[in-house]
């Protein structure tokens, strides 16, 4: 297994990226500015993308190809952005829906709830967005110190 940056050709990764993020001009706000990392384990198994927010280390986006969810590919990414930007920011943090796979993902990670945006995803995107069956409002942000 191993971790790699990406700096060239970013949506060569498309597919993971609406994984996390439905809507493909929500990911080019962030996509070109922030730091893109692929994780390889006999082909691409998760990316994550990460960008620096008011002097705090933000996970923009992260996800595992669905068929290898589960094996810790995800949890594997985190901790690879944990000992990289340890020293360098005092704080990770991620923004999700409110969703019951995605919320207690973080929280097995050792993230704790920060704050909410209050209808986010209905004022920022242009169809409803589900997630297990769940409508997605607002933007929850969970927080963990590194």
């Amino acid at each position: 297994m191993v971790i790699r940056e990406i700096k060239e050709n970013k949506k060569k990764y498309l597919d993971l990226l609406l994984l996390a993020d439905e809507q493909e001009d929500m990911i080019d706000r962030y996509l070109d500015k922030g730091t893109m990392y692929v994780l390889e384990d006999d082909g691409v198994k998760a990316q994550c993308v990460v960008l620096e927010e008011n002097g705090i280390l933000e996970i923009k986006n992260i996800a595992s190809d669905p068929q290898f969810q589960g094996r810790g590919y995800g949890r594997a990414v985190i901790e690879f952005i944990e000992d990289k930007y340890r020293g360098k920011y005092r704080q990770l943090q991620v923004g999700t829906g409110d969703s019951p796979s995605t919320v207690p993902f973080y929280k097995k990670c050792g993230f704790v709830p920060s704050h909410r945006i209050k209808n986010f995803f209905t004022d920022n995107y242009s169809r409803p967005i589900y997630d297990g069956g769940v409508l997605l409002t607002d933007m929850v942000y969970l927080k963990k110190d590194l």
